[in-house]
């Protein structure tokens, strides 16, 4: 069984930056991709980036392209560097993963199996 952590969560002002960590730990042959989410209140979760650990083809989404990088240290960790933050980036974040997902660039949550207990990112005007 996978087991997610994430770290890195806070406060910042808008431009700021944040750097999210999410370590796994258990069986990890369970894991090819590794994900994060984030969800707003009264709002659906969303993908924001992803990342295979073998082959390190990484999606993101359309709001995060340019500011947010997602990347792996290829053993048991991904991180999500994230710039320019806006208010708008304000949600709890979520690290995911799967064996297999059909539709990368989807980043629909259902594809993700295992996921972490969430870290709140808080983006102040």
């Amino acid at each position: 069984q996978v087991h997610l952590v994430e770290s890195g969560g806070g406060s910042v002002e808008a431009g700021g930056s944040l750097r999210l960590s999410c370590t796994a730990s258990g069986y990890l042959p369970e894991i090819n991709w590794l994900a994060g989410f984030r969800q707003a209140p009264g709002k659906e979760r969303e993908g924001v980036a992803t990342i295979d650990t073998l082959g390190g083809s990484t999606y993101y989404a359309d709001s995060v392209k340019g500011r947010f990088t997602i990347s792996t240290n290829a053993k048991n960790t991904v991180f999500l560097q994230m710039n320019s933050l806006k208010p708008e980036d304000t949600a709890m974040y979520y690290c995911a993963s799967a064996l297999t997902v059909r539709v990368p660039s989807s980043m629909r949550p259902e594809y993700y199996g295992r996921w972490g207990q969430g870290t709140q990112v808080t983006v102040s005007a």
